[in-house]
């Protein structure tokens, strides 16, 4: 008898032990075999037609000001060393023109050595190195810079500085004469911080409307072109003068682009520009080249972790704020806010901010005004750019701008999109009443408004990215539009709902055709703001969990992961449990069944930022209102995504004046500097 129960003991416990095993098991990160595991960029063949450009200032002997961003002489010669006992090749712009011409390949480990601004230091310092090395560099000084005469001080962006600090016009000419060196044009008058908004805060001059704090009103589109047109038109002459060769390098001050200007530089011959962006440089997008800024005089390691970081894989931390809960009637609130939320940012030390553009009080998701001036909707308050300068360069995040895409108040008389009612098959289309109210992307005028508002955000306010909201959808039933018909007609469907639901092959091809008319909108909405804001702008797109579960669903979305992947920097698909009413023990399957499906395509993880919800939306008996994510919950998800092979993910929303979620139960799950897991 004892020996029976005895055996039911260890039976039992043997259950038991093979159930925790089992629950171990499902927080185990998935196994993948050496052999499958991909190798870290940099230990990967090089990528044909790329190479690293590094942005180098001032060179000093001994304490270098970082008022200059100098590095030491010693230290410059140690990472020139470094770079090529590592196997990197310093190349010249007529290599890379010559690669991008079709001709001679650059060599692997190509790097551009560039030094900005013009100082007597690369006469006196560089030039003997890179005549020691053989190596070619660019030199990017400042015309009026050039111009100040040896009398007087270089007004060096509203600071008086020595003027034997820089070069002049006959040093130029020398060391273009060297054979080494190219000079680049870094801007005439333009490197210096201009009024930007309302609030006081100064831009790089070169990239923005400059802002009349007397007459309450920006520059007008007209007076910026001309003032920048007489820019490029004034260093592309001295360089030309000096050298006896119009310059082909335009780099920015500050690293800050603005298309505009890019297109009069192109206009006036330069083939590349030069930003402060990071990352690898590629022989096809010259006029958006990004550079490594050295800074803060690296010591050696540091430098060659820097270099070797450029060709890491993006990876993106995300936090998404509500621009509503910044505004306040009262700027002074308004700005004790925006404090609460950088020092907030800072502290959760992630590397990215979404952030909303657009004003949404009622939390309908109607856009009936927007935090930033423009032509078609009233502006709230002028508080978006302040916001996102503050961001990029307090907390050092990038800061994508959260736009609709079709959910606009505009004019009544535009198309709204519209939905034909199966159980009343003869009444009139309508809108949804439980979806957004949204215009018809089919509608030439809505096109074109919606634009102009994207053009707006771009020329009076900086950021680096698009967020293009979850509005873009249609679903099943929709748009039965007079304009949507007819475009349906055209493509060689039929002009009905009834008839492009009757049969599956017909109704597929609609649905595709809804999908791909939503891509190519956005596509022309980013090509608006990248005409003015530049080409580095990046996008991103919200995409619903069950079109990438259940890809027949796209007929109830237009939505499609694969078209998402193919189109957008960045998709963004919005992994919100609660949303999807998994239940509570379900939801860490149902975030890796998520991750699982995006990872079947090859390198999708790489561009794919999933979103999770810090609130839980539900209301019914009981529930009243939206109820914050329990933060150990919401870092509990995080955990999964990452040990799901997720690299790239964030929440929304982040309410910084609650603490939700909880700042110190969160960061460790978050930050770019806690990963992967501790």
């Amino acid at each position: 008898m004892l020996k029976t129960h005895t055996r039911i003991l260890l039976a039992g416990l043997l259950l038991l032990l093979i159930l925790f095993l089992t629950a171990c098991a499902k927080d185990i990160p998935r196994y993948t075999p050496p052999a499958e595991r991909a190798a870290a960029p940099v230990d990967q063949p090089w990528v044909s037609g790329q190479f690293l450009a590094l942005a180098y200032h001032d060179v000093e002997d001994e304490d270098p000001d970082q008022g200059f961003l100098s590095v030491r002489t010693d230290r410059l010669v140690d990472q020139l060393a470094w770079l090529r006992e590592n196997g990197y090749q310093a190349v010249s712009v007529d290599q890379i023109l010559e690669a991008r011409n079709g001709g001679k390949p650059l060599p692997d480990r190509a790097v551009l050595l560039s030094f900005d601004d013009g100082y007597r230091s690369f006469h006196t310092r560089v030039l003997p190195i890179l005549k020691a090395y053989r190596w070619p560099a660019l030199l990017a000084p400042v015309g009026m810079w050039m111009d100040t005469p040896a009398n007087r001080q270089v007004d060096f962006g509203g600071s008086p500085q020595p003027r034997d600090r820089f070069l002049d016009w006959n040093e130029v000419r020398e060391i273009s004469r060297s054979g080494l060196v190219e000079i680049a044009a870094h801007t005439d008058a333009s490197h210096y911080g201009a009024l930007a908004n309302p609030q006081g805060n100064t831009e790089p001059a070169a990239a923005i409307r400059v802002y009349d704090g007397r007459n309450r009103q920006y520059e007008s589109e007209e007076q910026f072109q001309a003032r920048m047109g007489r820019d490029v038109a004034a260093i592309t002459e001295k360089i030309r003068s000096a050298t006896g060769r119009a310059p082909r390098v335009w780099v920015w001050p500050y690293g800050a682009e603005g298309g505009s200007t890019l297109k009069i530089a192109g206009e006036h011959g330069y083939q590349m520009a030069l930003t402060l962006e990071d990352g690898p440089s590629r022989v096809s997008r010259l006029m958006s080249t990004p550079r490594l800024l050295l800074s803060n005089d690296p010591q050696l390691r540091a430098f060659a972790d820097s270099v070797a970081g450029m060709e890491a894989l993006p990876m993106m931390r995300v936090a998404h704020v509500d621009l509503d809960y910044v505004y306040d009637p009262d700027p002074a609130q308004a700005d004790r806010n925006l404090g609460e939320l950088v020092q907030r940012i800072v502290d959760m030390q992630i590397n990215t901010v979404f952030l909303q553009a657009f004003a949404d009080p009622e939390a309908d998701g109607l856009v009936r005004s927007v935090y930033f001036p423009n032509r078609w909707l009233p502006m709230r308050a002028d508080l978006f750019n302040r916001v996102s300068w503050q961001l990029q360069n307090r907390a050092h995040v990038s800061v994508y701008a959260w736009m609709p895409v079709l959910a606009v108040d505009l004019d009544p008389a535009i198309a709204r999109v519209t939905r034909w009612d199966p159980a009343h098959p003869d009444a009139a289309p309508a809108p949804d009443p439980d979806q957004y109210l949204r215009l018809s992307p089919f509608d030439p005028v809505a096109r074109q408004r919606i634009g102009d508002l994207y053009e707006d955000l771009a020329r009076y306010t900086l950021f680096d990215g698009v967020l293009f909201h979850d509005d873009a959808l249609l679903s099943d039933f929709e748009d039965a539009s007079p304009g949507a018909l007819a475009a349906y007609r055209k493509a060689g469907l039929p002009g009905s709902i009834a008839e492009l639901r009757a049969d599956p092959d017909t109704l597929q091809r609609w649905t595709r055709l809804k999908s791909r008319a939503l891509v190519d909108f956005t596509a022309e909405l980013a090509g608006r703001v990248r005409a003015v804001r530049g080409p580095q702008v990046k996008t991103a797109r919200n995409l619903y969990a069950e079109a990438i579960l259940n890809p027949g669903s796209e007929t109830w979305f237009a939505q499609n992961l694969d078209d998402f992947l193919g189109a957008y920097d960045w998709t963004a698909p919005m992994a919100m449990p609660r949303m999807e009413n998994v239940p509570e023990a379900q939801e860490h399957a149902w975030l890796d069944r998520l991750v699982d499906a995006v990872a079947r395509r090859p390198g999708a993880l790489d561009r794919t930022v999933f979103e999770l919800q810090a609130r839980d939306w539900r209301t019914g008996p009981g529930r009243p209102e939206s109820t914050p994510i329990d933060t150990a919950v919401l870092a509990g998800w995080m955990a999964r995504l990452q040990l799901r092979g997720a690299r790239s993910f964030g929440y929304y929303p982040d309410d910084f004046s609650q603490d939700q979620p909880r700042l110190q139960g969160i960061r460790p799950a978050i930050s770019d500097a806690w990963y992967p897991i501790r």
